[in-house]
């Protein structure tokens, strides 16, 4: 029997990582710089997912396969969930008066 190891996929995985040392004296990023490293690594998550595919129809492990793209399907329902979020707060701002 193969071993294989599991990892969970958590918000961190998608988080953006803290910039480096001389980033750190610049100003922090904004929300659309968040926002872009989010996407990025979701972006990320899928194309592993696609080469465990490929890797896969050549004759690879069919677990990595199916984790693989388990992570990305997680990753991706987590980022619409936060998208439907956005849209819902910034309707409720529009609603607001001033």
């Amino acid at each position: 029997m193969a071993d294989f190891n599991i990892t969970s996929t958590t918000l961190q995985d998608i988080q953006p990582q803290p910039k480096a040392a001389s980033a750190a004296n610049a100003p922090a990023g904004g929300f659309d710089d968040t926002l872009k490293d989010a996407l990025s690594r979701v972006n990320a998550i899928q194309k592993e997912a696609d080469k465990a595919i490929e890797a896969l129809s050549s004759g690879g492990d069919v677990n990595n396969a199916v984790l693989a793209m388990q992570k990305a399907d997680m990753s991706f329902q987590l980022m619409q969930e936060v998208r439907s979020k956005l849209l819902n707060a910034y309707d409720e701002v529009m609603k607001m008066q001033v």
